[in-house]
């Protein structure tokens, strides 16, 4: 079979459908070998491939290949998650353009948009990474919500709950005032800003002066219980005690101490707000008595009624703007001073988070994350590169309880009741600690209702599908006893009441992800693929959800299976363009993996994605560089072609011939002890995640070595009018050595190596490149790669003459060599043959 004159990349689906109908990709077609699994990580059903995801998928890809190869069962298991804030954002973006909100639609209604939504563009991405070549068990394909993960979700909550590790608490949190709900530490971003320092006097409540504190946000001041001061601070010391009349309310508040206060920060007296700071919530409760909490913030980010009435309503920077001005006419400005300081955003959004004192549930991880450093310390898990262990450690140490409820509609709804008929352990009514506030007023029977407890919203005939379905805050105090279930209640289990309020709020989207290694396989049942497949082999996962995920999944691995969701964690480094600037859209810089593949296809993309992934180093991407690999296919393609035309007229008896390894001359036992060599180095470099090396020994192999030095050497055999022993043993070795190149690439190019594999005359006894056997390291013979050697060096330097002399490649020369020992003489002498038919010597 001839191959055309070009390569067509745009035939490469071709194959994928093919390998799809024929279920090459489920770990079945090698049920005898032993067990590989990759869980990828689950990409958003709101994303679209680009340069991260295409890297990520392309190192699992050519590891799963490779495996699949080398005869192991192997299951790449694919996904993809539910991405609650990202999610929700977009729909209500979407619901926007019909001036629609969400509340306008009542949550159930809600939920069934994000669904249509889903079932619409969530399988966006899924398509993208099949034309990238991902050879996923696409027959496993899991996405976070489906039936059995959210039944894993729940077991794992209760279990947590009933353990004592899953409470709820009113503490101050990350609150994004845009998504209206609590976000993690992780899920801040913080970016330097450069604001204002304003320093503001507040008089002594005895009149005797003024203490100055400086802040860069004057409009919490409203909401201040203390000043505080350190100690030790001999400007301050004869101050505690006293107390300073808070400007714009005349409320007189203390001057405390606090041993954590910065004298060098400002003026050394800070204002104190514990309801809006997290370090002055700190300050407030290490106080005897503590301190007071006076919320003027809200959750969408505007001033409450306890701010005052001149300010309650304001937006946030509304309400600076007019402090500002305020204490500007009561001369109570004394200096304001440029300040740079780190302002947290929310990760979705962007909107400037809000510290905010509210009641969420958290997950005490104390315990789980020893377990996690333990198995990273004794080798059970392997980070790869190992410079990522500090820092893993160093977040683990020092772990706070992760706060795992958000309060948005779209995802794993916490699975705890409140029975507003029953009474807390202090004899109040329950529903009386419900405070239900809706986003816009309800009209029944005349009377118009915006907010109020869940016992008062009886009693004035809302229902209790209205309060779910049109709340848009449910409060509800710690002291109102959860109850928490695998299945939905009907009844009390105290009082046997049937009127039930689910907790609104949903789970952290990466409590979920959390269980991804486990809850895909098929946990909490104990399926045969659980059995097969736990731990998985490798996570491949970039630097940024190291703490959001792969830690919290090692934790829970740890916890719920007993052991390791994974042996080794490779760590790739960034895409970043070709200067080594980050891609954002901002600048304009971001480079689309789809349009890299339509323009040159996958297999150049992805070998220049792997040629470049070196480890801790992050890749700088060219287009220049996919075009130069879209070369090196051309090389091999034209290769391919020059070997098929010069074969003989029964193609199909070539690799029959009796012996031909021995009959072959120097060229030819070089090129095989180099392929060895290649095996060896390409086996050895994947087996620990040198993407990059694994791809240029190849590289350099197919280009230089065999296109270059050992195509060439066989010319003048070929072309010999006779058929000789000679001439059939390097038809052998050529059609023989491209066979095993085919697939030592196919795991980096599967496209274009499945096409000329289809092509060549070779036994066959599998239906695709992909299921052959990897290569298996035979020999290498030092003694022939040495004697080659000294006859590559007499090539390049006569061909170094011809170039400086400006003579003709064609042209026949004369050539004297002297060479500088009798060992080289001798090689010289006994391949003077080669030299003479490639430079054309007389």
């Amino acid at each position: 079979m001839q191959l055309p004159n070009h390569y067509d990349h745009s035939e490469e689906m071709r194959w994928y459908k093919l390998w799809e109908e024929k279920g090459l990709f489920r770990p079945e077609v090698n049920p005898e070998g032993k067990n590989y699994c990759i869980v990828i990580p689950p990409p958003n059903v709101t994303g679209s491939l680009h340069m991260g995801h295409a890297l990520n998928a392309t190192l699992q890809d050519i590891l799963v290949r490779w495996q699949r190869m080398k005869g192991r069962k192997a299951l790449w298991l694919p996904g993809t998650d539910h991405a609650g804030i990202a999610t929700q954002n977009v729909v209500e973006r979407e619901l926007a353009k019909e001036n629609i909100s969400r509340y306008d639609l009542g949550r159930e209604e809600f939920i069934k948009r994000v669904w249509q939504w889903k079932e619409e563009y969530g399988e966006r991405i899924i398509t993208q990474l099949k034309r990238l070549g991902a050879s996923c068990d696409w027959s496993r394909q899991r996405f976070t919500l489906d039936d059995g993960l959210s039944r894993a979700v729940r077991e794992v909550f209760v279990r947590l709950f009933e353990e004592g590790l899953i409470y709820r608490d009113h503490r101050l949190i990350n609150w994004c005032p845009r998504c209206h709900t609590a976000l993690s530490d992780l899920e801040v971003e913080h970016e330097e800003l450069e604001g204002k320092l304003t320093y503001i006097r507040y008089p002594l409540s005895d009149g005797s002066g003024y203490v100055v504190v400086a802040t860069t946000r004057p409009e919490t001041m409203l909401g201040d219980t203390a000043v505080a001061v350190h100690p030790e601070d001999p400007r301050y010391r004869h101050l505690i005690g006293k107390t300073v009349k808070l400007p714009l309310t005349n409320r007189e508040i203390p001057i405390v101490a606090d041993p954590e206060v910065d004298p060098e920060f400002g003026t050394g007296a800070v204002k104190v707000t514990p309801a809006h700071d997290f370090n002055d919530e700190a300050i407030a409760k290490r106080q005897s008595p503590p301190l007071e909490f006076i919320t003027v913030i809200d959750s969408s980010g505007r001033m409450t009624e306890q701010a005052g009435k001149a300010f309650a309503g304001l937006d946030r920077y509304e309400c600076r703007k007019l402090v500002l001005e305020k204490l500007n006419e009561m001369g109570l400005i004394e200096k304001t001073e440029k300040h740079t300081h780190s302002v947290g955003h929310c990760y979705r959004c962007k909107t400037v988070i809000e510290p905010y004192s509210t009641v969420q549930w958290y997950l005490n991880v104390k315990g789980l994350a020893e377990e996690a450093i333990k198995a990273v310390r004794d080798g059970r898990i392997r980070i790869i590169p190992d410079t990522w262990n500090n820092s893993y450690f160093a977040w683990m140490e020092n772990i706070r309880d992760w706060c795992i409820s958000r309060q948005i509609w779209w995802g794993h709804q916490i699975p705890v009741w409140y029975c507003p008929y029953c009474k807390t352990d202090e004899g109040q009514p329950q529903g009386d600690l419900i405070f239900i506030k809706f986003y816009r007023p309800l009209e029944i029977s005349g009377d118009r209702i915006t907010e109020g407890t869940y016992t008062d919203l009886r009693l004035r005939g809302v229902s209790p599908a209205q309060i779910m379905a049109l709340a848009n805050e449910i409060r509800i105090d710690p002291s109102v006893k959860a109850i928490c279930s695998r299945e939905d209640p009907e009844r009390c289990p105290t009082c046997g009441g049937t009127e039930l309020l689910r907790d609104p709020d949903v789970l952290d989207t990466w409590f979920s992800s959390a269980l991804w290694p486990f809850s895909t396989l098929g946990w909490p049942d104990d399926t045969e693929d659980l059995k097969t497949f736990y731990p998985t082999d490798v996570l491949v996962t970039g630097f940024d959800i190291l703490f959001f995920w792969v830690a919290r999944m090692i934790m829970m691995g740890l916890k719920f299976m007993g052991d390791v969701p994974f042996r080794d964690v490779y760590i790739h480094a960034l895409v970043r363009d070709s200067k080594g600037q980050k891609m954002s859209k901002s600048k304009g810089n971001v480079i689309d993996p789809l349009v890299m593949i339509d323009k040159y296809g996958s297999d150049a993309f992805r070998f220049t994605l792997a040629a470049f992934a070196a480890q801790g180093r992050d890749i700088k991407f060219s287009e220049d560089r996919v075009l130069g690999y879209k070369n090196f296919i051309n090389k091999l393609w034209n290769a391919t072609r020059f070997i098929l035309m010069n074969l003989s007229e029964t193609p199909e008896d070539t690799l029959k011939m009796p012996g031909w390894k021995d009959k072959l001359d120097l060229p030819g036992r070089w090129i095989l002890s180099r392929l060895g060599g290649v095996i060896k180095e390409t086996d050895e470099a994947l087996r620990e995640y040198r993407f990059n090396e694994a791809a240029h020994s190849v590289y350099r192999f197919v280009w230089h070595e065999f296109c270059d030095w050992y195509i060439e050497f066989s010319k003048p055999v070929l072309y010999e009018k006779e058929d000789t022993e000679l001439k059939d043993a390097t038809r052998a070795c050529l059609l023989y050595v491209l066979e095993r190149v085919l697939r030592l690439l196919h795991p980096f190019m599967p496209f274009v190596t499945e096409e000329i594999w289809q092509a060549l005359p070779v036994p066959k006894t599998v239906d695709s490149i992909m299921i052959c056997p990897w290569p298996e390291f035979e020999k290498q013979d030092p003694v022939v790669e040495k004697e080659m050697a000294t006859v590559q060096e007499a090539v390049t330097a006569i061909r170094s003459i011809r170039g400086e002399l400006n003579i003709n490649p064609t042209k026949p020369l004369k050539a004297v060599i002297k060479p500088l020992d009798g060992q080289t003489e001798q090689t010289l002498k006994e391949n003077a043959q080669y030299i003479t038919r490639l430079e054309i010597l007389s």
